[in-house]
């Protein structure tokens, strides 16, 4: 009982309650037909009453726990704990009034008995109150973290179902590519199909991870745009400005490929009108900025990986993913966590 971790607060409330209750007597001593004044005995008592009463009720809530839960019935399990409280709060309240008449001057009154008797029956409901509110608390509880639970699950299968459609739309057009350049460069084809191989051993690597320091996330950013770069060729242009104190932090595996796809994937490009696409860092955050000139129709576009981008950034942080989209330009912000426990490597910034 004395290791129960919220013991000291529970009988500090007890005796609080007990004084107070003790002070209000006082001024009612004469209402309830009693002779002679309010003693420390009598306070004591009442507290002790209370304290008895509060661990009785606690035993018999484990153990209904065990032989009746609530989820065998709410009703009956509440009816039959507050029966089994008035009848032993009757009792007890009994025992209680035959030991306190020797503190007092002549016989107890009839109004004083049965104030005590009220008094203690309302005292076993408020106290059974008290275990049936952490039960219905613990399960609201239990019910949102179970929510969140599954929200967040749902939000991660949505992510990895993007990364996955995203992934073989792009090696397709990365073997297109790389098929034209073995007869035309083989040299470049060659830079080409290891730089695609380290797209992909980052995003296996990654899989199964929540976050990943900035400075991965940079190194495999840097092959990606390499591929796009070589595939587009005139028609984008990519900078990549990040401050080096913040190559530390930890940002969702892939995210940066997200973008950079969902901007080649929406907006027409040209030698006259090329993409361009600056990724920089502003305080904790990274910015993803992208000029804008729509495609009027977007093919294998489900419209919803900014979406999933953002709730799965919602589960880990009280940042939001910030979106803004202008007449000329449609930028994205990232926020950047913490990584605890973790090693990270020295990073010379993609330039």
């Amino acid at each position: 009982m004395f290791k129960r971790k919220y013991f000291w607060l529970e009988y500090g409330i007890i005796l609080t309650f007990t004084t107070i209750g003790s002070i209000i007597r006082y001024f009612i001593w004469d209402f309830l037909e009693l002779k002679g004044g309010m003693t420390l005995e009598v306070v004591l008592i009442s507290f002790i009453s209370v304290a008895i009463a509060w661990e009785v009720f606690r035993g018999v809530n484990s153990y209904m726990n065990k032989i009746m839960p609530f989820g065998q019935g709410v009703a009956k399990r509440i009816g039959i704990q507050l029966t089994i409280g008035v009848l032993f709060m009757t009792l007890f309240g009994s025992i209680i009034l035959s030991y306190a008449a020797q503190f007092f001057e002549g016989p107890m009154s009839r109004m004083f008995n049965i104030t005590v008797y009220a008094t203690y029956i309302i005292l076993s409901f408020l106290i059974n109150c008290v275990f049936f509110a952490k039960f219905f608390f613990d399960q609201w509880k239990k019910g949102i973290l179970k929510a969140e639970r599954l929200e967040k699950e749902k939000t991660q299968v949505q992510f990895d179902n993007l990364k996955n459609q995203l992934n073989p739309h792009f090696l397709f057009n990365s073997m297109s590519s790389l098929n034209s350049l073995i007869y035309d460069n083989q040299e470049l084809a060659s830079d080409f199909l290891q730089n695609l191989s380290k797209v992909y051993r980052y995003v296996l690597h990654n899989e199964g991870r929540t976050l990943v320091p900035v400075s991965s996330e940079l190194d495999f950013i840097h092959h990606f745009i390499f591929l796009l770069e070589t595939r587009f060729q005139n028609t984008i242009r990519i900078s990549v400005e990040v401050q080096h104190e913040l190559v530390g932090l930890g940002i969702v595996p892939v995210t940066l490929q997200v973008l950079l796809e969902n901007a080649v994937k929406h907006n027409k490009m040209d030698e006259d009108h090329p993409l361009q696409i600056r990724i920089y860092s502003q305080q904790d955050k990274l910015m993803v900025v992208n000029s804008l000139l729509p495609k009027k129709s977007v093919e294998s576009s489900n419209k919803k990986g900014l979406n999933n981008l953002k709730s799965l950034y919602a589960f880990l942080t009280d940042m939001p993913v910030g979106i803004r989209c202008t007449e000329d330009y449609f930028s994205v912000e990232i926020p950047l966590l913490r990584i605890q426990d973790r090693v990270l490597p020295d990073y010379k910034i993609v330039s």
